[in-house]
């Protein structure tokens, strides 16, 4: 189990990743570990995996993170509402859930300080008591996290309130500002897989699982798949199979095994997007309770400013999941009593939805189980070999992707620690990586400030990888959509190192442009086609059917949205 150099000669700034030589691996070798899903546990999976010396294989039937994962509120944190339940109903279980969460929190934004970072959060109150109530429940927050070096819970008065969001409502009594991280969840999880493939991993985006191929035993041997670009299908060989699928899982499960029972429970939320202008902040606001008993955060995605997120059944796994009418009011009414000047629904400029893998008990004691969180499980299939990795959330991937290697690594004999607390990600790795200097050659380029910062905070240190590409074409230093600071060199670095392979990679995951403005997408769309064309070498007739397609996808959502 030695681990495999992707590309001999590699330079420690260049991370290629082309899709091409992933597919020859994986159609060729033979490897440890193959994990199913590239979201984040399975990104988190194949990375520690791969520090510890495994030989890993990663696909996803889409793109990477491109479910689950890149559909979240994109904070990182231990969760309040489960410190309130714990305490409410003395759930000790959820006070251990908040305590590996704040500790995660802490190792999470030291691993890609370009896409983590700290963000202030307010909540309203509108009496002495709920503010000395939040006020308390908050500081204890904070004990729980420690001396992690973020500022905490303070009570803050009606001015000092409204000098931090000015577009809250008037009839506040004061506000209660804690500290959470938040980050980018697509582009952490595509550094999650360069990092992995930096250190030898073979991964490929668009490979559905077809089906699975057993020894004389019942044990799985290869997983036969289909390349949803090509249109072929090949089998990969491996040890070990990892099932990382999230709120999909079940159907893996049954594909290794019928006789599995039912695990998962899925459950929908949305996330409406409108424009920054009716909080005038780069705080964000927590609504620590809803008609139906959730909390609703109000931050900023961007330039703009996102609400959410809902919590209701879901059953139509076969379907993309999208953001419905009624939805969009519930949001709104939620909404309405903390700001001063409401967005009505013509203001709202785009909206997501994803599905939680929300984890059922099992109710047989057939096979074993082992579990760390309350949220999440490590079950091995003793029929079909199969190890799959069920519920969680993305505060704790890495800790969840800890218990799945563990286990991996006792069935594979290999007593190699977890490293992943402190191997940081692609984007953070050049110590001699120069933030200053870098900004002073991007601006001489021509290139506002705006979209230097945008660079860092995107691409971390690979943002001169980026800068490269304009000695190339000096259409790609130009922008991709007036009034963002996206650039056509992002595409094609994108392109080459980030294995985007569709129109909707680049402008949903890699620049996240799809789930905050959607005409914006759309316009965008169709500034980036020839580039893509160009790269992946698509006929005009591919282009202009890649364009129609996504245009098509759009309208549906606003469609449905009632937008």
């Amino acid at each position: 189990m030695s681990k495999q150099a992707f590309a001999i000669g590699q330079s420690d700034t260049e991370i290629k990743m082309k899709r091409p030589e992933n597919l020859d691996r994986l159609r060729t070798e033979e490897f440890d570990i193959c994990v199913i899903g590239a979201g984040a546990s399975g990104s988190g999976v194949a990375l520690d995996a791969t520090l510890r010396g495994f030989k890993v294989a990663l696909i996803d039937r889409s793109d990477f993170c491109s479910e689950t994962s890149s559909r979240s509120t994109k904070l990182i944190h231990g969760g309040v509402r489960y410190l309130e339940q714990a305490f409410k109903k003395l759930d000790f279980a959820q006070l251990k859930q908040v305590n590996h969460g704040l500790h995660e929190r802490k190792t999470l934004l030291k691993l890609a300080p370009h896409l983590a970072k700290p963000l202030a959060l307010i909540t309203p109150v509108f009496s002495w008591f709920e503010g000395i109530y939040y006020s308390i429940g908050l500081k204890i927050y904070g004990l729980i996290a420690g001396d992690d070096g973020m500022p905490k819970a303070k009570w803050l008065n009606k001015k000092e309130t409204f000098q931090r969001i000015p577009g809250l409502t008037r009839s506040l009594h004061s506000s209660i500002m804690y500290y959470d991280g938040q980050f980018d969840d697509s582009r952490f999880t595509v550094a999650m897989v360069q990092s992995a493939v930096k250190e030898g991993a073979a991964a490929a985006n668009y490979l559905e699982l077809k089906k699975f191929q057993k020894n004389a035993s019942g044990k799985i041997q290869k997983a036969v798949v289909s390349d949803l670009i090509s249109n072929q299908e090949f089998s990969i060989s491996a040890k070990l199979f990892v099932n990382c699928t999230g709120p999909y899982a079940d159907h893996v499960r049954l594909m290794a095994d019928p006789a599995e029972e039912l695990r998962m429970r899925p459950a929908k939320g949305v996330h409406i997007v409108f424009p920054s202008s009716y909080l005038q902040s780069k705080d964000a606001m927590l609504i620590p309770e809803t008609k139906d008993g959730r909390v609703v955060f109000v931050k900023p995605l961007d330039d703009e400013v996102m609400v959410g997120t809902t919590d209701t059944a879901y059953h139509d796994l076969a379907n993309e999941p999208v953001l419905e009418e009624q939805e969009v009011d519930y949001l709104l009414e939620t909404l309405e009593p903390f700001i001063e000047k409401m967005p009505q629904r013509a203001d709202i400029k785009a909206g997501f939805a994803g599905v939680r893998p929300l984890l059922a008990p099992k109710s047989s004691n057939r096979k074993e189980t082992k579990s760390l969180l309350r949220d999440h499980e490590v079950e091995y299939d003793q029929n079909s070999g199969l190890i799959s990795l069920l519920g969680g959330k993305w505060t704790t991937y890495r800790v969840m992707a800890k218990d799945t290697v563990d286990y991996a690594a006792e069935l594979l004999r290999n007593s190699v620690p977890c490293q992943t607390d402190s191997h940081v990600l692609v984007g953070a790795q050049q110590k001699d990586f120069n933030a200053t200097e870098f900004s002073k050659k991007a601006l001489e380029t021509g290139i506002s400030e705006e979209q230097v910062t945008h660079l860092l905070d995107k691409y971390g240190d690979q943002a001169e990888e980026v800068l490269k590409l304009f000695s190339e074409s000096k259409d790609y230093s130009n922008p991709i959509l007036e009034g963002y600071p996206f650039l056509k060199a992002e595409v094609v670095y994108t392109l080459r190192n980030e294995m985007v392979t569709k129109l909707r990679d680049f402008l949903s995951r890699r620049i996240r442009l799809e789930i905050s403005d959607w005409e914006g997408s759309i316009k965008a769309a169709e500034t980036i086609a020839p580039i893509l064309q160009k790269e992946l070498s698509w006929s005009e007739e591919q282009t202009l059917i890649e364009v129609a397609e996504y245009v098509k996808l759009i309208e549906g959502f606003k469609e449905k949205a009632g937008l």
